[in-house]
């Protein structure tokens, strides 16, 4: 018999091997397969297997629960239903981004003033994602020491980096100790995207920690595109104002 369960908690191709590792240890499992992308896993068994002894070989950082069984009339092209293409998968990404650039064009637009236009940016991008990070504090350093070097190394920045970004976002925001803050940006976003861009070039399939974890996105050029914003617009302040 062949079922497929949700996992959460997976971040990287680390988990998805600890997990298929965990299933696969189970007596009367034949075979599992492990979809990192959609967090669910597929088990082939001889005899049934109750999710408790399923969540027992996992380590504590998965859970592991049944999917909902179909709608006996739903049709059977819609239950293999194509998996989400990565543009669909970063429409939020783009969504929050299409937003923030509003509200700051608007807040700047009468008389138009392209320093504040980005100053209010990096504000309104700092604000928006710490709060997304913020709503899993506990599981966004595991994903970020994915990818970010430093987070990597001192495991105590991943819980301080959402602090970060929001005292960053009051600076901007509040136009209070600008060079401090582009320098800072600097630094950060430019270890980040050293990390993006090495992970790009190394085709790992991990989740990007950008949205925190609440929202599943793939780590893709997009990420890469989005930080190179941020620190183009750091430098350009930074060299036209302060230097």
């Amino acid at each position: 018999m062949t079922h497929t369960y949700n996992i959460t908690g997976m971040t990287c191709n680390g988990c998805k091997a600890s997990v298929q590792k965990g299933l696969q240890s189970l007596a009367h499992v034949t075979d599992v397969s492990v979809d990192l992308q959609n967090a669910k896993a597929t088990v082939n068994m001889s005899q049934h297997i109750s999710i408790k002894v399923f969540q027992e070989a996992l380590p504590d950082k998965f859970s592991i629960s049944e999917q909902e069984s179909e709608n006996v009339f739903t049709s059977a092209s819609a239950i293999k239903a194509a998996p989400k293409t990565d543009l669909q998968q970063l429409f939020p990404l783009f969504l929050i981004f299409g937003y923030i650039t509003a509200a700051a064009f608007l807040i700047n637009y009468n008389p138009w003033d392209m320093s504040n236009f980005m100053l209010d940016f990096m504000g309104l991008f700092y604000i928006v994602f710490s709060f997304f990070k913020l709503l899993d504090l506990k599981g966004f350093p595991k994903s970020f020491k994915m990818y970010d070097p430093l987070a990597k190394a001192i495991p105590a920045y991943g819980w301080v980096y959402p602090f970060i970004e929001l005292g960053l976002g009051v600076l901007f925001l509040m136009r209070i100790q600008i060079p401090v803050a582009l320098i800072i940006t600097i630094v950060i976003l430019g270890i980040t995207t050293f990390g993006v861009t090495k992970t790009l070039l190394d085709k790992k399939e991990i989740q990007c920690a950008c949205l925190g974890t609440a929202l599943k996105l793939p780590m893709t050029k997009a990420t890469f595109i989005e930080n190179s914003i941020m620190l183009v617009m750091a430098f350009i302040i930074l060299t036209k104002t302060y230097i």
